[in-house]
């Protein structure tokens, strides 16, 4: 099966996870990464020793207890983790009649989304899938990438994130924004924060900026290693 790639805001939506199990527990310390407004927890066993620490953070609700399906309501997105088939599969039917979006373990056909292998480096985010084909491989994948794409990645989006509204405000031509970005990018920079060498980052930065940001090179370079 192909399918669609995005990238889905659940910011201030309110989620719901079926299954507390390792699988659950992955999920929703995946989805919390990306601050929804609260996310709903049902299972009827006892929670883990990993879950009991995760329900600190008070977007977590976890309830011992079956699921029903007015849990559903008002729901963005559901996830369904249970060891028990029949229940996965009912709540992907509910879903499909509700027009929720729904990703379930052992039924990906059931399911409307498929959670991708991440990785993440600060505002930059790699997911990986083969469409459910081989997860084992999919794995494979995804720890290469972790081993290219490093830290230094990070604090070169958190740069280009700084420099980039400065450069807007400034109120030039957009080709002459398109140009000063891409030559940004494939400056050096990035290889002089994988070095930690920020006094050359000052000095590339000197050289490509407009003069009226120059002053402002110790802010944005701030932190960053």
């Amino acid at each position: 099966m192909t399918y669609y790639p995005i990238f889905l805001k659940v910011k201030n939506r309110k989620c719901l996870l079926v299954g507390a199990g390792a699988v659950g527990v992955r999920k929703l310390k995946s989805l919390l990464e990306c601050d929804p407004a609260n996310v709903t927890v049902l299972d009827t066993a006892e929670p883990s020793a990993e879950m009991h620490e995760i329900c600190r953070d008070k977007r977590v609700d976890f309830e011992k207890r079956p699921f029903f399906p007015d849990d559903l309501d008002d729901k963005f997105m559901a996830l369904a983790c249970t060891s028990n088939t029949a229940v996965n599969r009912q709540i992907a039917d509910l879903c499909e009649k509700n027009n929720i979006l729904c990703n379930i373990a052992d039924f990906p056909d059931g399911s409307n989304f498929i959670v991708p292998s991440v990785i993440r480096q600060g505002d930059l985010t790699l997911a990986v899938s083969t469409g459910g084909s081989s997860p084992a491989f999919t794995k494979k994948v995804r720890r290469e990438l972790q081993n290219v794409f490093g830290p230094h990645y990070a604090s070169f989006i958190t740069l280009m994130g700084r420099i980039r509204p400065m450069v807007l405000d400034l109120g030039k031509e957009t080709s002459q924004n398109t140009a000063l970005f891409r030559q940004l990018v494939a400056s050096p920079i990035l290889d002089e924060l994988e070095a930690g060498n920020l006094d050359r980052v000052t000095e590339i930065l000197t050289q490509n900026l407009p003069d009226e940001l120059v002053p402002r090179i110790p802010e944005l370079t701030d932190d960053l290693i």
